[in-house]
Parts: structure tokens; sequence; C-alpha cells
């Protein structure tokens, strides 16, 4: 398991998957909101389900998020997108309702990150995110990510077009520490 002082990151167990498809799947306007794909239902124990536990693969790195002080399963976290020629991942994180706001999206990001440049030797680590989900940007500045675009309008959310935004960290721009001076994580 990788670890802070108060999160773990670990392989997912069959016992993850309906809490994570009840309080994260089937929430539809967050769902909505936290994958490009149109939102459909789908049953926890299907093998499409996001949370399905998978046999470990090149392309993608999946996590459950564990509270350490209480064991309780928090959210989940992945790279997704994997290219080991390019040496370049994409990054996620979702938090279950009762764990948002105290602070954990940001060691979650760091924790990421430490795998895929530590552990995975990757270059570059990217992040796409909706331009008005302050916590995830909040959370992935603070661990010195930069915003490199907007694209303005390309997400298709409930019935309206949003803009997203490209954040990204370079290896040799990255530090264990969240940057000096940055405000707490309101994630």
């Amino acid at each position: 398991m990788l670890q802070t002082s108060r999160i773990g990151l670990r392989a997912r167990h069959d016992s993850d998957v309906a809490v994570l498809q009840s309080e994260l799947h089937d929430d539809v306007p967050t769902r909505s909101r936290a994958d490009s794909r149109p939102w459909r239902p789908i049953s926890p124990g299907a093998a499409e389900s996001p949370y399905a536990v998978a046999p470990a693969g090149d392309d993608a790195a999946c996590f459950s998020v564990v509270e350490l002080s209480s064991g309780e399963l928090a959210g989940e976290a992945l790279l997704w997108g994997i290219d080991t020629h390019n040496r370049v991942a994409h990054l996620g994180l979702a938090l279950r309702p009762g764990f948002r706001g105290r602070g954990l999206a940001g060691e979650v990001v760091r924790l990421l990150c430490h795998y895929g440049f530590t552990v995975r030797g990757l270059h570059r680590l990217q992040v796409e995110t909706l331009a008005d989900n302050l916590p995830m940007v909040g959370a992935a500045v603070r661990a010195g990510f930069v915003v490199e675009g907007r694209l303005r309008r390309s997400a298709w959310v409930s019935g309206e077009f949003l803009d997203e935004v490209l954040l990204g960290l370079l290896a040799e721009d990255w530090s264990e520490e969240p940057k000096p001076g940055a405000p707490a994580d309101p994630a």
C-alpha cells in the first residue's frame, strides 16, 4: 500500500465495488461531471462497472483510497491512459461524499504522482477536469500541476457544454511536498 499519514492507496477489493458503485456511480449528477461518457445504469456486479476488480494492466492503475485512521474506504484513484513509450499518464480521483472537504484529495494527488514518477518512471502526468471543479484544480495546483490550457465548451454535461481545463506536471518539476505557501486543500 502507498500511504501518507492519513490515507493509503491499495488494490481494489471485491467489497469496495458496491460502495463505490452506490456512492460514486449512482450519483448521476456527480458522475456525469466526472466522466466524458454519458451516464448509464450499471449493476455493481457487472463486468463493465467502472469499479470492477480487474487484472492489473499496463495502461491503467486503479486504486481504492482508504482513510487510515478509520480504515474506511474513502474513494477511488487511478492513473489511466498510461503510455509507456512516451511515459505519460492521466490522473483521476473521486472521493465518497462523506470524505470530501477534508483535505484528502491533495494527498491522493501527491501519492498518485509518487506512484507515477517514482514507481512507474513516467515523465508527465496530466489532469483534465471541468473548469468549475475548483477542488480538483486546487489539489492539482498545490501538487505542482500547471494549468496548460482551457478547452472551451468541450464537455457535454447534463444538457449543456462546459469548459474543461488541462493541467500538466513533469517529473523534473515534481516535489513530494505541496507547493510552499499553498492554501489548505478544500477537497
